[in-house]
């Protein structure tokens, strides 16, 4: 497989972690961190849509981690203090 399809597959990949971890979750409510995860996936498939196909991978695959590590992050803090609660 070539590295452009592989760098491809690995954003794809992301796109459907990232799809999953939302529509799983019920108790997400509007965060600035869910804002910005909004934002960079636009910002990347924005950057797929260009009409004359230019696009730069870099760019994608850093907006792609950029969303899935906040989205991640932010689950982790919902995990967190959901067992806190529980605790108390």
């Amino acid at each position: 497989m070539q590295r452009k399809e592989m760098r491809l597959r690995r954003i794809q990949h992301l796109a459907h972690k990232i799809m999953d971890e939302i529509n799983l979750r019920e108790e997400h409510s509007q965060s600035e961190e869910l804002l910005m995860v909004i934002d960079n996936l636009s910002r990347a498939l924005g950057e797929l849509a260009d009409p004359c196909g230019y696009y730069s991978l870099d760019y994608i695959e850093d907006k792609m981690e950029k969303s899935h590590s906040l989205l991640i992050n932010k689950l982790k803090k919902l995990d967190f203090s959901s067992e806190k609660k529980i605790i108390q």
